[in-house]
């Protein structure tokens, strides 16, 4: 007899048994199970999204399970340690489990939050793969010293000179090339060209102080422009002649210094210079068209346009977003505007996070807790952040979702 797995690949069930299966209500074993969920989320349009749904609050046991099981089809590994997917709680299994691609690994160490980084340090598998290490370099959620330190461990084996220069720009997704996304930030432009003319002049401030930004800048960089150097005694013209002609000397002697990568900090201060020279048509064209770290600065700009205009980048991934719908600090206009976007309401980090974001309008809250797990709505209830009528109506709909599952179960 044919294994499920193999009729709903085919199609050969009918929709009420799809359904149950997208529910993750089907007789088979877990390993299965979980390998009917991926398909069904990665490949079917109709009930992708309930089973990308239930893989995200999918028993922790089984989903384990199949992180660490070497066996496990390489469809399910790439699907749980996928940016937008990744519970926390598998991610040292999946570190370990030799079926995880080293590519699919390196794309996690360069892009991964500060949790993934630092289970990564720990990693037994990733200290024995230059790659991955060379790749977690790059990743701005890595410190600085942190950055140093596995240069110097990558220079110390030998492997520095055999590895690529890590780049930071962030590369267009989806075939898209320069000339198309010109003519979006063109017709974006034309269409809000009356209300650009409203703002002209408006200077980039962003929400919560050009401060909060700025505090994230290297403490180096900060030291070097307040540290003033010792007083001397004034120079004679002897001695000053003298200094002069030694300090030629020993830049012809001295060796040309390498150029040296700016850290995640430094450059958040250089983009945040860069912008802040910009006016609004500038603003708009770069949160299309830049980096990753320029996005994360613009999405906060008080002014509505420039911040929506980060939402149609071409270039930005699902783990932005997810971290642009549990901020505070920016307008309810990109929090409104996040879950009118197909790609992104069908992502189940960003739905929860939305409706956990006490600056999320009521109505946008109200219409997403629908889509919310057991667990999460009983997470919900005892918020304290998120308003009484939030709080109040996931408790009530927890106790219905648990009734009815446990009706089910009986």
């Amino acid at each position: 007899m044919s294994r499920m797995i193999e009729l709903i690949r085919t199609s050969a069930v009918p929709a009420t048994l799809m359904q149950a299966a997208a529910r993750g209500a089907l007789s088979v074993p877990p390993e299965e199970m979980i390998e009917i969920l991926v398909h069904l989320a990665n490949h079917n349009k109709v009930f992708g999204q309930q089973a990308r749904m239930t893989l995200a609050g999918w028993d922790e046991k089984s989903s384990l399970g199949a992180a660490s099981n070497p066996e496990t089809s390489e469809e399910v590994l790439d699907y749980l340690a996928a940016l937008e997917n990744l519970r926390p709680q598998l991610l040292p299994a999946l570190l370990e489990n030799p079926s995880v691609s080293e590519s699919t690994l390196t794309v996690l160490a360069t892009n991964g939050s500060r949790e993934v980084v630092e289970a990564m340090r720990r990693s037994p598998r990733v200290q024995n793969s230059p790659p991955i290490l060379h790749a977690i370099t790059s990743n701005p959620n890595a410190t600085v010293a942190e950055t140093a330190e596995l240069h110097q461990q990558l220079v110390s084996s030998g492997f520095e000179n055999s590895l690529p220069e890590s780049e930071s720009v962030d590369p267009t997704p989806h075939g898209e090339n320069d000339a198309e996304v010109d003519q979006g930030i063109t017709a974006y432009i034309t269409e809000h060209a009356k209300e650009i003319s409203a703002d002209e002049g408006k200077p980039f401030q962003p929400l919560g102080g050009i401060q909060e930004v700025e505090t994230t800048a290297a403490p180096a960089t900060a030291m070097a422009e307040t540290t003033a150097p010792e007083a001397t005694a004034p120079e004679t013209p002897a001695s000053a002649s003298t200094q002069a002609t030694a300090g030629k000397a020993a830049a012809a002697a001295a060796p040309a210094k390498p150029a040296v990568r700016k850290s995640p900090e430094q450059e958040r201060g250089s983009a945040l210079q860069k912008i802040s020279r910009l006016d609004i048509k500038g603003r708009i064209q770069l949160a299309m068209k830049g980096t990753k770290e320029e996005r994360s600065i613009l999405v906060r700009d008080s002014t509505k346009l420039v911040a929506l205009a980060v939402l149609e980048s071409p270039k930005i991934t699902d783990a932005e977003v997810e971290k642009f719908a549990s901020q505070k600090n920016v307008l309810e206009a990109v929090l409104r505007q996040i879950p009118m976007k197909r790609r992104f309401a069908k992502n189940y980090c960003v739905v929860r996070n939305l409706v956990a974001n006490p600056r999320t309008p009521l109505d946008v809250s109200l219409g997403l807790m629908k889509n919310l797990l057991v667990p999460d709505l009983r997470n919900l209830s005892s918020n304290k952040e998120v308003s009484d009528t939030i709080r109040k109506l996931a408790l009530k709909m927890f106790k219905q979702k648990t009734d009815t599952t446990k009706k089910s179960s009986g």
